[in-house]
């Protein structure tokens, strides 16, 4: 049951409908056809043969050209669905996502939290997804090309007449061919590039049988496409990261797995000039204003010694000095650095002083480190300051009273103080903002009076590493070849023969039958070898004797 022997001698696997040695048809549905299906050669496909345990359903469904086509249609929807709003490595940092996305963009938002949607290209249903497409692509190949590969091995010269006179391009004639001719025919099939075999003065002719395999080419590129894709996912192959540092400020880089840390020296932004550039850019500065002519940054690349304890002053090696301007990364260790954006004049620490309201007299300067405030501030004689709260982003006040900060950022500080003074041991609270002072408890004796605030540059750098990129490279090359491959050459094949008195001349090609039409109507000429007739009708031929 699982072979079937055709009257040539030639075993078949099961399901097969042409055979693959003589091309007798052998089903009744190919007798019965006008021509035949030659799309696989009537290959047996696993996929049309077998259906019975769950192996061969699962097969079964990723073999449908359909069901892949469905896979890619949902990935580009969900891909598209991605886009509405921002991923979540777009969000503001500390912000949890499923407040975030309500108080943003309202239903939608938690709508699209509650999908899953806001990290999308991580998720394990967006990577099944790519995955499937992956199997698909895989099963269909698999199913097709190995039974193509067969069938066009084992073709014999001498075809069964019902082959030949089921393919598209057929004629026959009762005429005998002198040797001439034949040599003649031969003669210009080899100055047209076509591989010949004899077999018993039967000729077949074929040419571009390499492009059959085209489509499957595509497959093996997209599938190394795909795998170099989901290789993104796997820790230490691909990072994708926004480092910011402030002058002065050192870090350890983010995806190297705590073995390099970088230090900002400076950062330095330059602006076009409107004398020294005058000449050049005079009316485009004055309707601009300033703009930035280059920024910069100083930094230095060291690496953690293994030797030494993890965070010691002493772990730190230098590696490198280099300056980071745009487009002209810091490259170290499949690693590289690019500059991307800044913030000037940042905010870094506020200077306050402890006042006396009524006498109008200072008792201290307080000065709070806005990346890392301390809890108290010791001014002496009885006089302390203590922060009972920091928001670095003041947004204004809960419903409950409490204050909110946006983001960890320092760009709209506040501060709730307890100011301690020989008079009000216990303390007075005050709430201090730019611009603002609320005494929630009740009015105070002292306040926080603002003296200052100094500032400096911090410098945005993505960090960068793909490993995956040269096998994207591979896949897409292997896929244009494909393409090229299928799209520029054809499969050609003609066949000659003479039995009992008559001439049996057939043609087929994966596409451009007119082409293959011309091409036998030029192989024939000055021949007594008869012309092909499209049965199709479409490129209506005329038999020809000698011209």
């Amino acid at each position: 049951m699982n072979e079937v022997k055709c009257v040539c001698g030639h075993v078949n696997p099961h399901g097969t409908i042409l055979c693959e040695s003589c091309g007798r048809a052998l089903t009744d549905e190919a007798k019965k056809g006008k021509l035949h299906d030659m799309r696989y050669e009537g290959s047996a496909r696993r996929s049309q043969t077998y259906n019975k345990t769950f192996i061969d359903k699962t097969w079964n469904f990723f073999s449908s050209v359909k069901v892949g086509i469905w896979l890619i249609v949902i990935t580009l929807i969900a891909s598209a669905l991605g886009t509405i709003f921002p991923q979540v490595m777009y969000i503001p940092p500390n912000v949890d996502p499923a407040q975030y996305y309500g108080e943003q963009y309202g239903t939608l938002g938690q709508i699209y939290y509650w999908l899953g949607l806001h990290d999308l290209y991580s998720s394990w249903w967006y990577l099944l997804l790519i995955a499937s497409i992956g199997v698909s692509l895989v099963i269909c190949s698999l199913d097709r090309v190995i039974p193509l590969h067969r069938a066009l091995k084992n073709q014999r010269v001498d075809r069964h007449e019902g082959f030949l006179k089921r393919q598209r391009l057929f004629n026959r004639k009762e005429a005998n061919i002198s040797d001439g001719d034949i040599e003649k025919f031969e003669k210009a099939l080899k100055d047209k590039k076509y591989n010949i075999r004899v077999e018993d003065g039967n000729i077949l002719a074929e040419k571009g049988r390499f492009s059959r395999w085209g489509p499957y080419v595509n497959h093996i590129g997209l599938i190394i496409f795909l795998i170099g894709g989901m290789l993104r996912f796997v820790p230490g192959m691909y990072v994708d990261e926004v480092l910011w540092l402030r002058d002065g400020e050192t870090k350890t880089i983010p995806g190297t797995n705590n073995e390099y840390v970088l230090e900002n020296k400076k950062f330095t932004v330059d602006f076009y000039d409107k004398e020294k550039d005058k000449e050049v850019y005079n009316s485009a500065l004055e309707k601009a204003g300033p703009v930035v002519k280059e920024f910069k940054s100083d930094v230095v690349l060291y690496k953690r010694d293994p030797e030494q304890t993890l965070g010691s002053e002493s772990d730190l090696v230098e590696v490198q000095k280099a300056k980071i301007i745009v487009n002209e990364p810091l490259k170290f260790d499949h690693f590289a650095i690019y500059q991307q954006s800044y913030r000037s004049d940042e905010f870094q620490s506020m200077t306050f002083t402890l006042m006396n309201k009524k006498q109008e007299k200072g008792y201290g300067d307080v000065t709070i480190d806005l990346f890392d405030p301390k809890d108290s501030y010791d001014l002496g004689n009885g006089y302390k300051v203590e922060l009972v709260g920091y928001y670095p982003d003041f947004s204004g006040f809960a419903e409950n009273g409490e204050p909110q900060t946006n983001s960890p950022n320092p760009n709209n500080p506040a501060f709730v103080f307890n100011m301690i003074s020989p008079e009000h041991p216990k303390g007075e609270v005050s709430f201090t903002a730019i611009r603002q002072t609320v005494e929630p408890l009740g009015e105070t004796d002292y306040k926080m009076t603002f003296k200052g605030i100094d500032t400096r540059n911090a410098t945005a750098l993505t960090v960068r590493k793909d490993m995956t990129l040269w096998i994207l490279g591979v896949g897409g090359a292997i896929f244009m070849i494909g393409v090229i491959q299928g799209s520029f050459w054809m499969h050609r094949r003609i066949w000659l023969q003479r039995k009992d008195g008559e001439i049996l001349i057939a043609g087929h090609t994966n596409k451009n039958w007119h082409g293959l039409k011309k091409d036998i109507s030029d192989l024939i000429k000055d021949t007594s070898i008869p012309d092909v007739i499209d049965q199709t009708g479409e490129n209506k031929g005329k038999e020809s004797g000698n011209t």
